[in-house]
């Protein structure tokens, strides 16, 4: 079965390469792959997790298996929290926003530094390039700091949130947490991306003057979706000698 199923994965994988089978171009179906190949079903299946996995092939629920289109990396720009415009608007991207008022629990009472049960918002930010997901972010203020704005309106929250940037502007302190780690099933259902690739994960915790926060970000980016780029400026203490 295994030397079946690496077969048919390297006869498609040469399609896709060469071209025969061109991106964005949906698969005849499984069962009349498994018939061209003569195999059973969860053969071919088998085949296709290999394909996957490569990420030379997406499987949309409903619609079948597609050759999956090479998407283009945007970069996420570190210290400020956001993505570069130059880079968004060239890989096309449009983002959807959702929000929903929910009561801090968990790990977000410690990163927000509140009680457990007070009132946030929650806006769920997910961008697409074409039909395709390309990153994902959780981004939690408490209610208190919430724009009355309604979504959809234009206001700046929804504008800096499509973007997903610091809500509250301006910040004092923007610390940033960065991991490379395999996404939880829920993320890779939602990117629509393999379980075995890397993503990147940034926490993203924001404080004003008072020092006390004011946002905390979940952003989520599979590891060939995006660069992070952080910029360091020193600061040279100057003494002046008094005459």
């Amino acid at each position: 079965m295994s030397s079946r199923r690496h077969g048919i994965a390297g006869d498609l994988r040469h399609q896709i390469t060469t071209g025969r089978i061109k991106a964005g171009e949906r698969l005849p179906s499984e069962a009349d792959l498994a018939r061209q190949y003569m195999v059973s079903t969860p053969t071919l299946r088998s085949a296709l997790a290999v394909l996957e996995r490569e990420g030379l092939v997406e499987k949309i629920h409903g619609k079948g298996n597609f050759v999956r289109r090479p998407l283009r990396k945007i970069t996420y720009v570190g210290g400020w929290g956001s993505l570069d415009p130059s880079t968004a608007a060239d890989a096309a991207l449009r983002v959807t926003v959702r929000r929903t008022a929910i009561r801090a629990h968990g790990h977000l009472t410690t990163l927000l530094r509140v009680p457990n049960g007070s009132p946030l918002t929650e806006y769920f930010c997910l961008s697409h390039e074409g039909e395709s997901p390309h990153s994902l972010a959780r981004i939690y203020v408490p209610r208190d700091l919430t724009p009355t704005a309604a979504l959809g309106d234009g206001s700046a929250c929804e504008r800096m949130a499509m973007g997903f940037a610091v809500l509250n502007p301006p910040p004092v302190e923007v610390r940033e947490t960065v991991c490379a780690r395999l996404p939880t099933p829920d993320e890779a259902s939602t990117l629509r991306t393999s379980s075995a690739v890397a993503v990147l994960a940034i926490t993203r915790v924001v404080a004003d003057s008072t020092g006390r926060v004011i946002e905390v970000a979940h952003l989520v980016f599979p590891g060939d979706r995006v660069d992070a780029v952080f910029t360091t400026h020193h600061v040279i203490n100057e003494r002046r000698t008094q005459g």
